[in-house]
């Protein structure tokens, strides 16, 4: 299975845990984040994350781990222990921030062996319970979900090839490089020994990851949505406002 469709709802294996990174500071938004996290920033008239979770719930996703920092606190007080269905834990950073793989390392008693990653940023129509049965019944220890971008939206930062991501480098982009990370990964806890305990960015990993031939690539078709701009935000404020709300899992 190479691709997969945005769909409407899960049926099938229950869907791993999913690691949301909710921890960033946020910094490109300016005043709207001085007292707000991102996550909790008004879109469409409720918080982003409540969009992220009710979607999440659509697909048969069951329990969340947020990754949390700056402002971390008003995010739990926000959010609670289970919201659209969708029991929720809370992994803080530590006194200086862990950057996006120490968060995921200091989740880890709450996710298992197996999970996905989410960034908190951003709104990804895909079927999450479809890419988490094709990424199991490959076999592989991690996946990476990407787009066919050809620099649309973001610097193409991949080379995908039958089924794999055999290259992925966020700095150092080539021609060869036409898909785009699309946001939603797959690890196992085993996977995240391919690189040293100092090492902090998540990106190191997948990076690593793809360098062993351990990364598989899962094709996304619809184009992603993502807060990290006053630009961004407004087109996701403008998407979500004119989208009829996704119904829970079971319904297609």
């Amino acid at each position: 299975m190479g691709r997969v469709a945005a769909g409407g709802g899960a049926s099938g294996p229950a869907v791993p845990p999913v690691c949301i990174l909710a921890g960033g500071l946020g910094t490109r938004l300016g005043e709207r984040v001085a007292d707000t996290p991102k996550p909790l920033l008004e879109v469409a008239g409720e918080p982003f994350l409540v969009h992220q979770l009710r979607l999440l719930a659509a697909h048969g996703v069951e329990r969340a781990v947020l990754c949390v920092g700056y402002l971390g606190e008003r995010i739990e007080a926000r959010i609670g222990a289970e919201c659209e269905g969708v029991q929720v834990r809370y992994s803080y950073d530590g006194p200086e921030l862990d950057g996006t793989l120490g968060a995921v390392r200091r989740a880890l008693p709450l996710l298992g062996e197996r999970f996905l990653v989410l960034y908190g940023d951003t709104y990804l129509r895909l079927d999450y319970a479809a890419v988490a049965e094709a990424w199991r019944a490959r076999g592989l220890p991690a996946m990476m979900t990407v787009l066919h971008n050809e620099g649309r939206w973001d610097s193409s930062n991949a080379i995908y090839r039958d089924g794999l991501v055999v290259r992925y480098d966020k700095r150092e982009q080539s021609a060869e490089m036409q898909w785009i990370d699309y946001g939603l990964g797959g690890l196992t806890e085993a996977a995240l020994g391919r690189v040293a305990e100092s090492e902090r960015d998540l990106a190191a990993l997948y990076t690593r990851l793809a360098e062993r031939g351990e990364l598989q690539g899962i094709e996304a078709s619809e184009r992603f949505y993502e807060i990290g701009t006053p630009e961004s935000l407004a087109e996701a404020d403008s998407f979500l406002a004119g989208l009829t709300p996704p119904s829970r899992s079971g319904a297609r």
